[in-house]
């Protein structure tokens, strides 16, 4: 990796609910990167099983934020982030609680973000914890035609057979490094998707509005302990917010040629998912995508994001 003479101030957010039995093997891990200049923000989302004592005591050298009540994945986020631009970081580095980093991690796509001025975020290969050497995101796509968002190569055996540096149609929030200049003309997470699901992809796409690019760095790695917090499989909740933020933002940002065929394929995709459904008797999955559609309409009226 080329070094670089000037190593701006990375602030990592680590955005905390209830993460006692995750959280010390991220902290350690980020601990441990070789990137020379940056720090560590906690914020805690309201966590009711002690993770904040622990945080304080084992680490004490981290700063840490509270929040009295869990502001969902945007709003924790966006506490940190107006925090990090109040100390002059020049970069934001968005990280979940349920990872483990490579050393290399923010070397890596700060090296990139300094030699690509035109790059607003960049995203790393983050792969499963519980499957090492199996992908979880090498990049994102958005297909407008069938209303779909994708993580590429997801659940495949990583053959290290493309390092290049790709853009991306988003960056998962998991790991989200943001150039701050960018960040303050295209404003923070947009609440209107509390408590969580698709607001990474919407900042990602209000970026690329502003005419910077998304950028996945392959060399840049860590793992993901998917679903330790919010569990594994679907529920009920986790149908109804996917539904209701991806018509959200799909609402927003397709074009008129794209609900040409978008329609087709959603309707399909949701007779898909109920004939599946039924044959295993999850009514609730069912009611709750009806009710994602639902919500999803009534809050496409929300405001467009949080300014910086």
């Amino acid at each position: 990796m080329t070094l670089q003479s000037h190593n701006p101030l990375v602030y990592c957010v680590v955005l905390n609910l209830n993460g006692l039995s995750v959280i010390e093997d991220a902290l350690e891990s980020i601990l441990q990167m070789t990137y020379a200049n940056f720090r560590i923000l906690v914020v805690d989302n309201g966590s009711s099983d002690g993770s904040p004592i622990f945080i304080r005591e084992r680490f004490p050298n981290i700063e840490l934020m509270e929040n009295e009540q869990n502001l969902g994945f945007g709003g924790g986020n966006n506490v940190g982030m107006e925090y990090a631009l109040s100390k002059g970081a020049e970069w934001i580095f968005l990280l979940n609680n349920d990872i483990v980093v490579d050393k290399n991690l923010l070397s890596e796509l700060i090296d990139v973000g300094i030699k690509e001025e035109t790059t607003g975020a960049l995203g790393a290969k983050i792969y499963y914890f519980d499957e090492p050497d199996k992908i979880w995101f090498a990049g994102g796509n958005v297909n407008f035609f069938t209303g779909l968002t994708t993580h590429r190569q997801i659940r495949k055996v990583d053959t290290n057979t493309n390092d290049a540096v790709q853009d991306s149609d988003y960056i998962t929030g998991c790991a989200l490094l943001l150039r701050v200049s960018v960040l303050k003309e295209v404003g923070l997470f947009d609440e209107v998707f509390f408590p969580s699901y698709v607001e990474d992809a919407d900042l990602s796409m209000r970026i690329r509005q502003a005419g910077y690019k998304l950028r996945y760095v392959p060399k840049a790695k860590l793992w993901h302990k998917v679903s330790s917090f919010s569990g594994g499989g679907l529920t009920p909740l986790k149908t109804e917010l996917r539904t209701a933020h991806s018509l959200i933002f799909f609402r927003r940002y397709a074009r008129w040629y794209h609900w040409l065929s978008m329609p087709l394929f959603i309707f399909l995709g949701s007779m898909v998912f109920i004939f599946r459904e039924v044959l295993k008797g999850n009514w609730g999955l069912i009611q709750a995508l009806f009710q994602g559609f639902a919500l999803g309409i009534r809050k496409t009226s929300s405001s467009q994001g949080t300014a910086a």
